[in-house]
């Protein structure tokens, strides 16, 4: 198995995406994570960039919408199509919403596999606040219907929906473990869904079951079979990154940040680089 560090465009989405693409080559990433964009001239050079570097990309799907369920569903399908143009590692997919009812997502879930038989390219579904995957009790109703979905493990959502680090909820943990084929690496914490910067001693046990978490995953994913396993260093721009009150400005640096977990991931992982 071969583990693969994407950057995600998010908080970076001013800066042009070439020049944000030399950028992350330049320090070690070996893609990124991004949605599609709007114009088809930058899908073309987008796609030509990656063609030329072998840089791979999981692109997000979260723009489904529609004003009843009917008209959700046939948007969701449009946009798991409309990612699938740049040929992708797989699509993480912001999939539902947490108010639609569990045979809904399911409905959901059935497209989204239908998709990846047709077109042979992965959909994980994101544990994220929202969303499908909001909370491990809805994703342990989820699973003992649909016990083989793909899931792209962002846990710092569930710290911070839970208000724990997990403690009661071993079972759905470990399948929601067992089923990730992609991982957002973003650490959150019992009061929210990133801290503040995982070098600081404080966050050291947030950080110490992140880990955990994640070679567990590494280890599932290497006993599965799994080629390519892919990591994106998600720490977020503000408001994800806390602000010094009256100023607005991050107490840390976004890019720093991930650059430092995707350097500490590669470290620790490094028999599968």
């Amino acid at each position: 198995m071969i583990i693969k560090f994407l950057s995600p465009q998010w908080g970076h989405e001013q800066v042009p995406i070439i020049s944000f693409l030399d950028q992350v080559r330049a320090v070690g990433y070996d893609g990124i994570e991004m949605w599609m964009p709007l114009e088809q001239a930058d899908q073309t050079v987008l796609g030509e960039y990656l063609q030329t570097y072998e840089m791979p990309i999981v692109v997000h799907q979260h723009e489904a919408n529609g004003k009843d369920f009917s008209s959700f569903k046939q948007s969701f399908a449009n946009n798991l199509r409309q990612c699938n143009t740049l040929n992708p590692l797989l699509i993480n997919s912001h999939t539902g919403h947490d108010y639609f009812t569990l045979e809904q997502q399911l409905e959901l879930i059935d497209i989204a596999e239908d998709f990846s038989v047709k077109t042979g390219t992965l959909v994980c579904h994101e544990t994220h606040r929202g969303r499908m995957g909001y909370s491990p009790q809805n994703m342990e109703q989820i699973l003992q219907q649909r016990a083989a979905l793909k899931l792209t493990a962002d846990l710092s959502h569930w710290t911070c929906v839970t208000e724990s680090m997990l403690e009661n909820f071993t079972d759905v943990l470990q399948s929601t473990l067992s089923n990730t084929r992609h991982v957002h690496a973003r650490v959150g914490f019992e009061e929210g869904p990133q801290v503040s910067d995982p070098r600081a001693p404080e966050w050291g046990y947030a950080l110490h079951h992140f880990l955990g978490w994640w070679d567990q995953i590494v280890l599932n994913n290497v006993e599965a079979g799994t080629e390519i396993l892919s990591f994106t260093t998600e720490f977020g721009p503000r408001p994800y990154m806390p602000c010094i009150p009256f100023t607005n400005n991050p107490v840390a640096d976004q890019f720093e940040v991930n650059c430092f977990m995707k350097d500490l991931l590669r470290e620790r992982y490094s028999t599968y680089v």
